[in-house]
């Protein structure tokens, strides 16, 4: 995820870009760049790491004064963080910015290399800016019809033409971009925060609108070069909230932004409809000579490792134990050179997932860290590294870092399995159909968030709860229990469904609430014995389940019934609701949902 923004106005662009940067760095600290007219020419400075370097470096530059201009801040997707890799991209006709990813960005490099273009970056954002200049024929509008035309994948583009230094282009297919109004002055942005200082009036840009933004006017443009005539918005939140993005909270806006986030970490990873990690050095053979996998993290990035252990085990048939970090440093664990383990880290600088990574790699096992912050340090030290790409996630409860971590762990049970042959490719490729459904199919999930409001009012007054589920729902269980108690500090405990009859049952009480998540079908039978085991001793029951499962009426007290999915895939769907109900619990508690107390988002100490 990055954050770019645009500005034609009377003011100095260099001035109004910076301020307009400095409210989306949340999206992206990895560079920063900008692009302004100056004297018939484009100017553009860029820089390495947070947006204060690139001010520092300003400041020690010449003046750069001009009225029209394009700003970055980059979540590095392709290409390492470096000076060469930021934004914005181009030569002496065409600068752009760039937010989102090009599918066919090697080919269309290889056709420019061919027509006798040389690339200095690694990014997929440059290719597009030379496809721009050489389809250039002097009218920009068609130029860039031509452009989207060709490319696949996600982007939000803002352009620069040098021949019409007066204005700025925009077009944006999956990745957000707004046009800022004003009476004087326009803008273009990733979120509303970037502009609402300036302006509270916009556009929703639609997919492959194309839009023309210049001091006085803006013009939105179909692919065909018609004008369209689109609806003022109008923000009506103060500025602090609208750094939310018109959310109350930042948790709630990242529980929104899952959908787009595994989109971006699935994306580069799918070729000809097949997993590859071929980018990140990982090849099917390799992966299939293991004897067995480890996988090590903490608290939530630990829940997405029982996932995949699950999804491995069934589709693979690989021996995997998960661990937690601060236990397996100090187990004296069983690995050898055989043996490949993981590590999940969100931050990439857990101290004891940091530890057991040295561990790991003193013992001879190969390392691989699942990791969202480039350059930290799990990702430096480990052999090979699968960036997500959730963006930056600011609220304390992980939610769309799980999400996409659990995304990655699917795709690597893809690849692993199919390299086995234990599934053949025409399964694989099923699998992966179904994987890319999943961003649709979480957005369906979030509209339950009326019901879980309603299921979160029943919690307010609990002193402590279980959630429960068998199988692939046990570990779901997992996280939603940790989800509710981290944020609302309601005490709350996740237990195998089958295990209650050993000892926990006598914990159950009248109106004691119990969350049961039921979503495969091969164990519902038996986890309906379960919940009718809690429900005859008084609990209040709330059911997460399956659509297409049919359980008797008065099982339970509340069903929030899941959009339907396929049954492996179902702990990215319902990860969901227990997310919101765990939300709107603390809410209505009046918890500080963001910056729960004693929680840091990054636990860099033992």
């Amino acid at each position: 995820m990055c954050g770019i923004v645009g500005y034609a106005g009377g003011r100095q662009a260099v001035d109004v870009l910076i301020d307009s940067l400095s409210k989306l760095e949340y999206r992206g600290y990895d560079s920063a760049g900008i692009a302004v007219f100056e004297k018939n020419a484009i100017k553009v400075e860029k820089c390495k790491g947070s947006l204060n370097n690139l001010i520092n470096k300003l400041e020690n530059e010449a003046e750069i004064r001009g009225c029209v201009g394009i700003g970055h801040t980059r979540w590095a997707t392709h290409g390492e963080p470096s000076d060469i890799n930021s934004h914005p991209h181009g030569n002496k006709r065409v600068t752009i910015v760039h937010n989102g990813i090009i599918e066919n960005y090697k080919e269309i490099k290889d056709f420019l290399v061919s027509e006798g273009y040389s690339f200095v970056s690694e990014t997929d954002t440059e290719t597009v800016a030379k496809l721009i200049d050489y389809y250039y024929n002097g009218n920009p509008l068609e130029t860039i019809a031509k452009v989207i035309s060709e490319i696949t994948g996600s982007y939000a583009l803002g352009i620069m033409f040098r021949d019409f230094p007066d204005r700025i282009y925009a077009v944006r297919k999956d990745c957000p971009l707004i046009v800022g109004l004003s009476g004087d002055e326009n803008f273009i942005a990733s979120d509303v925060p970037a502009i609402i200082k300036y302006t509270r009036d916009y556009y929703l840009l639609d997919h492959n609108e194309i839009a023309e933004i210049r001091a006085d006017r803006v013009k939105v443009f179909d692919i065909r070069g018609n004008i369209i005539t689109k609806e003022r918005q109008r923000a009506d939140w103060d500025v602090d909230a609208a750094e939310k993005g018109g959310y109350e909270h930042f948790m709630l806006k990242e529980i929104n932004e899952q959908p787009s986030a595994v989109n971006m970490t699935i994306t580069p990873r799918i070729i000809d409809e097949l997993p590859d990690f071929s980018m990140e050095g990982i090849e099917a053979m390799e992966l299939k000579k293991y004897s067995r996998i480890f996988i090590v993290a903490c608290g939530t990035a630990m829940h997405a490792g029982m996932v995949g252990k699950y999804v491995i085990e069934k589709l693979a048939r690989v021996p995997v134990i998960v661990d937690i970090a601060s236990e397996f440093r100090y187990r004296d664990p069983l690995i050898s050179k055989d043996d490949l383990v993981i590590l999940i880290s969100q931050s990439g600088e857990t101290a004891d997932t940091k530890a057991a990574l040295k561990l790991s790699q003193d013992m001879g096992a190969k390392t691989c860290a699942i990791v969202n912050v480039k350059g930290s340090s799990i990702a430096r030290d480990a052999d090979v590294v699968i960036y997500t790409h959730a963006g930056p996630e600011i609220s304390v409860a992980s939610t769309k870092a799980y999400m996409v971590q659990v995304s990655v762990m699917y795709l690597l049970a893809f690849e692993l399995a199919y390299a086995r042959g234990a599934i053949d490719k025409e399964h694989c490729k099923s699998y992966v159909k179904e994987l890319r459904k999943m961003p649709l199919v979480i957005e369906e999930a979030i509209r339950l968030q009326e019901k879980c409001q309603y299921a979160a009012s029943k919690l307010i007054n609990a002193d402590s709860l279980l959630y429960i589920g068998r199988g692939l729902d046990y570990a779901l269980s997992m996280e939603g229990s940790l989800k509710l108690k981290e944020i609302s500090y309601i005490h709350s405990e996740s237990y195998a469904a089958g295990e209650l009859k050993h000892g926990t049952i006598s914990l159950i009480t009248e109106e004691m609430p119990v969350i049961a998540v039921a979503t495969q079908k091969e164990l519902i039978e038996k986890t309906v014995s379960n919940i009718k085991e809690v429900k005859a001793r008084g609990a209040y029951v709330i059911l997460i389940c399956d659509k297409g499962i049919d359980v008797e009426e008065g099982i339970a007290d509340i069903i929030i019934r899941l959009p339907d999915a396929d049954q492996l895939l179902m702990p990215m769907v319902a990860a969901v609701p227990l997310q919101l109900i765990a939300y709107y619990t603390a809410v209505l508690k009046g918890c500080d949902v963001d910056k729960p107390r004693n929680l840091a988002k990054s636990v860099t100490v033992e």
